[in-house]
């Protein structure tokens, strides 16, 4: 059987909340059974049969929230195999466990540690010259990106079942996630530029301003080099920058 475009619709707006009810027993377990419901209602009409593959979803779960899209369409097309008699009861969980390792670390890597650090960038970029739409923009970007690469995930895991393999493979995430990272590097540097013309431009002592932004490069390299996170450093190095481009406001244009 084929869900309706209904079914699927409900099931993937679940699918945004598979981390509502994290616990430290089975981690995203309930919520990818509440995600998971909805299709299984169909799928199963006799409630025994229906409690019997609930129950296979209760197990532990835990993957990246994002790519945990792929693996709900593709556990939901066994769950119809299973139905159809065409597989074990055990496929959709094994499905599962095969799956949700590799690809938390790929979501992991492209979504935390490449494109959330590039558009926070691009923002603080954009707050430095324009003001706060940037940020506006930064954000719709960064939810529409997601939002559209976990539906399309979802759509491939129930067409293909273990074939979304291959059509995330496609995507070729790694070396996107390298690109990001770069242009990140660059944005904040673009960033960090922004900062000194701006504290020139505004009639504060220019040494000072060097020396300022001299020294936040120089503690910067140093965390990372003792091995402080990137990911939290990145933050709050933009934090900064935001907060100085408020202060300094209008004097980029030419202000007094």
């Amino acid at each position: 059987m084929s869900l309706s475009h209904a079914t699927q619709a409900r099931v993937f707006w679940r699918c945004l909340f598979i981390q509502a009810a994290w616990n430290r027993r089975g981690m995203q377990n309930l919520g990818f059974a509440y995600a998971i419901d909805p299709a299984l209602r169909r799928i199963y009409p006799e409630p025994a049969a229906r409690e019997e593959a609930l129950q296979r979803h209760l197990g532990v779960f835990n993957c990246h929230p994002f790519m945990a899209a792929a693996i709900l369409g593709g556990a939901i097309h066994h769950e119809e195999r299973v139905a159809a008699g065409e597989e074990p009861g055990a496929a959709p969980a094994q499905y599962k466990a095969a799956l949700q390792g590799p690809l938390a670390a790929l979501g992991d890597g492209f979504f935390w540690t490449a494109l959330r650090p590039f558009v926070g960038a691009a923002a603080v970029v954009g707050a430095l010259t324009v003001g706060w739409l940037p940020v506006v923009l930064a954000l719709l970007l960064y939810n529409g990106i997601a939002l559209a690469l976990r539906w399309h995930l979802f759509q491939a895991g129930y067409r293909l079942g273990d074939g979304v393999v291959g059509a995330i493979a496609r995507l070729s995430l790694p070396r996107q996630a390298d690109r990001l990272r770069f242009a990140a590097t660059a944005l904040c540097g673009v960033a960090a530029g922004l900062l000194l013309l701006m504290a020139w431009r505004s009639g504060q002592p220019g040494h000072g301003s060097a020396a300022s932004v001299a020294a936040g490069v120089g503690v910067s390299w140093l965390a990372l080099a003792r091995g402080v996170p990137l990911l939290p450093l990145a933050y709050a190095a933009m934090a900064v920058a935001v907060v100085a481009a408020a202060a300094l406001g209008g004097h980029l244009l030419g202000g007094t």
